[in-house]
């Protein structure tokens, strides 16, 4: 993997109306190949991540920041409008609906460009005063640092998502924001389409 780790696929940000907030992500193209993870905030802060492998799960957690690790069967699918995560204790069903405002604007940066870490790093500034808390460049865990290329974003409309089998209640902003990592999803819930860099100094 040398010094660069690229992760190329969706991450869905969503906020429930008992506290418990969510991060999906859904990769297509990785180094560890294609697999889905978790990021779970609970309504107490405390911070989980759910991954597929103890491979992932290390990595993972070498560039994040969790209170507990878990290594569980994750199984994620976006077909047809509708995202689909089953993640040991957390179960997401949501209803995927109109691109955004934004991500119709993000459509128009050429994919190569939109991408790059040297534009990342310029235009993080201007993604904080669009979307508060989120951020397209910045420091990770041992030394690392992460960019976030986001090429489209689209609403979730609906969802229902339990844990442990007991309903989170209805769809809701992600407030507060989440604490992974440098970085938060957008407050109002979305799936957008990403490509994720890591780099070690």
């Amino acid at each position: 993997m040398g010094n660069r780790w690229i992760f190329d696929g969706h991450i869905a940000g969503l906020g429930t109306e008992s506290g418990l907030r969510a991060v999906l992500g859904r990769w297509q193209h990785s180094p560890f190949g294609s697999f889905a993870d978790a990021m779970v905030e609970l309504p107490a802060g405390h911070r989980i991540l759910l991954a597929p492998s103890t491979e992932i799960c290390a990595f993972i957690a070498s560039v994040y920041n969790f209170d507990e690790s878990l290594v569980v069967d994750v199984a994620a699918s976006y077909e047809g409008g509708q995202l689909s995560v089953d993640a040991g204790p957390l179960s997401v069903r949501g209803a995927i609906g109109v691109r955004t405002r934004l991500g119709s604007f993000l459509r128009l940066v050429p994919r190569p460009v939109a991408v790059h870490p040297q534009w990342l790093r310029a235009v993080s500034p201007l993604a904080a005063s669009i979307s508060p808390g989120a951020r397209t460049a910045g420091a990770a865990k041992g030394g690392r640092t992460e960019y976030y290329g986001v090429t489209d974003l689209h609403h979730i409309e609906a969802a229902h998502v339990s844990w442990d089998g007991a309903d989170a209640g209805a769809l809701a902003a992600v407030r507060p924001a989440v604490t992974f990592g440098f970085s938060s999803v957008p407050a109002a819930p979305s799936l957008a389409r990403v490509r994720t860099t890591v780099t070690a100094s």
